[in-house]
């Protein structure tokens, strides 16, 4: 009981500030009480390697990454008022909170253009006006990148001129480097999550193999075919306004949180009020 406390008190504190579901000590003991007494050491090790981002290390990371590329652009000749801006409001994205955050910290009101991904007619106006510059497009996460790569897809037809395009993210799964670099989109990312990195990904090795075994089949348990998240990519950062849907479900819980009780569910997972 008494660790149960401590581990208890070591994921709040942790995990404070997590706005989709604040975190109790309650919660914690109802999302624990779910495995058998031998799978909680192995599901508290795996807890220990979430990597939560607070929103003040969002910010953090968003603007300093931001200052540096615009240094880059500005010696490239590229000046403030021939950058654009471009938030993709697809499901579930954080991309407008995060320009305007961004916007915000780095006091960019009034010195670029800020559009949205689906006012095809303001991209158009905008490039055609602007002929050349920078579009800059902003998240907090990028896992596979499908998502991204879609919404920028269908905006970039209505581009007329010539532009750089950067992504700009708190966090940057490896796998989206590649789709992105089809496109010619330079990733500038706060960090960078590799497969390296992730406890239950085949490349790391983190858990010998009877844990990380047992973690996974935890995971399916829960979910049979999405139990390592989407697409399997099974990552472990946890940002302060949402739990990425390629954040193992163990963790998340099920959609509705029947029949499993996640610790961190995503909007998406939590019931309708």
């Amino acid at each position: 009981m008494l660790a149960m406390l401590l581990d208890g008190c070591r994921a709040i504190w942790k995990f404070r500030g997590y706005k989709p579901q604040p975190l109790t000590m309650k919660g914690f003991r109802t999302w624990l009480e779910q495995f058998d007494h031998e799978d909680q050491r192995y599901v508290l090790d795996l807890l220990k390697e979430v990597v939560f981002v607070s929103e003040t290390e969002t910010r953090r990371l968003l603007t300093e990454r931001n200052e540096a590329l615009l240094k880059k652009l500005a010696k490239d000749g590229i000046s403030l008022k021939k950058i654009i801006y471009i938030q993709f409001d697809d499901a579930a994205s954080s991309s407008a909170v995060m320009l305007n955050l961004l916007k915000e910290n780095a006091r960019l009101e009034g010195k670029c253009t800020f559009l949205d991904s689906k006012d095809i007619r303001g991209v158009h106006e905008a490039t055609k006006k602007l002929g050349e510059g920078a579009v800059i497009y902003v998240d907090d996460f990028i896992g596979t990148g499908n998502q991204f790569c879609r919404s920028r897809d269908y905006t970039a037809q209505y581009f007329v001129g010539t532009f750089s395009e950067f992504l700009l993210a708190a966090c940057v799964c490896e796998e989206a480097f590649y789709r992105l670099g089809e496109r010619g989109i330079e990733a500038i990312p706060g960090m960078i999550h590799s497969r390296s990195q992730r406890p239950l990904d085949a490349y790391n090795s983190t858990f010998g193999a009877k844990e990380k075994e047992r973690l996974i089949e935890l995971c399916r348990g829960i979910d049979r075919t999405g139990g390592l998240g989407y697409k399997g990519l099974a990552t472990m950062v946890v940002f302060y306004r949402n739990a990425p849907n390629t954040l193992p479900v163990l963790f998340r819980g099920n959609v509705k949180q029947t029949p499993f009780i996640g610790l961190l569910p995503r909007t998406t997972d939590l019931p309708f009020k």
